[in-house]
Parts: structure tokens; sequence; C-alpha cells
């Protein structure tokens, strides 16, 4: 990431915006917002298949899955903020990953310049493609500051979006027993 250019760039945006660069409150301001871009992007170098790697041959071959997984994203059509939660579910071939990878490898996609409809059918295919499940799901819902604090101003408003891939996609039953987990029922 280039740190010095970001830096340029917003303090062109603060004197565009008819704001004193130099002044006391904004004189730091591009260095924060260049380091914080460095952490809201950092998954643009890292694979979220890599931290899938690690699993245990456990034999279990019945659904697992990570309810209420809390992200945050940035949109890529106004690099505002998305965030909202995930729920990520699998069908072990006998092979198992830790639930904690299967939230990493979420924090991975969610840290680069994002759609929602992307990002989930990113979180689906890497694990489908990582640990070669029987099928894999999930659903994210998620509030985007670029339609709760401009546009259409609906605060509180939520886009929710699903995919899925193996027996979630073929096999009716599964899906629903999927989504039935989900609802806690």
């Amino acid at each position: 990431m280039d740190g010095e250019k970001i830096k340029k760039a917003v303090s062109s945006i603060i004197e565009a915006i008819g704001e004193d660069a130099e002044r006391e409150g904004l004189v730091d301001t591009p260095r924060r917002v260049a380091q914080m871009y460095e952490e809201f992007f950092s998954g643009l170098t890292q694979d979220p298949a890599k931290v899938l790697e690690t699993g245990f041959e456990e034999g279990h071959q019945e659904m697992v899955i990570l309810r209420d997984i809390p992200f945050f994203s940035i949109c890529e059509h106004h690099f505002l903020p998305f965030y909202g939660i995930a729920h990520i579910g699998y069908m072990p071939n006998g092979r198992v990953v830790g639930a904690s990878k299967l939230a990493r490898a979420l924090d991975i996609l969610s840290r680069r310049p994002q759609i929602q409809e992307r990002l989930t059918d990113q979180i689906v295919e890497t694990i489908y493609k990582a640990i070669q499940p029987e099928g894999v799901a999930a659903v994210i819902s998620a509030e985007h500051m670029c339609m709760s604090i401009r546009g259409v101003k609906k605060s509180g408003s939520k886009v929710v979006t699903s995919a899925s891939r193996g027996t979630f996609k073929t096999q009716a039953a599964s899906k629903q027993e999927f989504f039935s987990l989900l609802r806690g029922t």
C-alpha cells in the first residue's frame, strides 16, 4: 500500500472541500487516513484459503454452523463502511476446520473494497474449494452507510444476501436444515 500517495490524496480532498489541510485539527488527518486504509484493506494482500489449511480429520459429516459473526467491509462504490453479521455453515466430508478459521477467512475477504453480493459468494467459494465439504452456505445481513447516511438515508435497513454450493444448493432438505438452525429451531 502506498501510504504517501494516500496522504497526498487526502490532503488534496481536504483542500478541495475548502478546508485548510494545515489547520491543527486536520494536520495529522492524512496520516491517520492512510493508516486506517492500510487496516481496512489488509485483505488485499492475504489469501483466505490459507487460514483454512489447518483442519482435522474427524469423520464428522453433519452440519457445522458458525452464527452471528460480526464483520465490516468498505463499499467499493462510495468507500463507506457496511457492517453486520454473517452465518456460515458447511457439511464436512470428514474434515473439519476450527471455527475461528471461518471467521478469519471472512475477515480477509471483507477487508477489501467490496460489494456484499461478491463477499457472500467469495466466502462460500473459498470454503468450498479449500476444505472440499459436501456443501457450504452463507447468509450475510448488513447495514450500508452509503444508504444510511447519504442518498436515500434509510438508517437501520439491512441488505441480506445468501450463497450456497454442493448439497446446500442441490438438496432442499440440507438448505432447509441450515435455515432452520439459523432461526434456532
